[in-house]
């Protein structure tokens, strides 16, 4: 069974590239993986906050956050 990942960012330069870089670099065997754009879908941001999202870029794994260098803080998104 795959796991989910979750890849948060804001569509930002930095974003992109991490989104490129790392988020494309899991192996999809084992990872779904979502891409969330909060800028595009603010709807979502309370989701990436309740998973520990601080700022994006930021990739959700098994539930628990890892910040990829700073392109946004998550208040900077609201």
């Amino acid at each position: 069974m795959k796991s989910k990942a979750i890849f948060y960012h804001a569509g930002c330069p930095v974003c992109i590239e991490a989104e490129q870089n790392v988020a494309n670099a899991l192996d999809p065997e084992k990872y779904e993986v979502e891409s969330v754009h909060l800028g595009n879908d603010k709807s979502r941001l309370n989701e990436a906050e309740s998973s520990g999202v601080k700022s994006v870029p930021a990739l959700v794994l098994d539930g628990t956050p890892f910040h990829i260098n700073f392109g946004a803080g998550i208040e900077d998104l609201k």
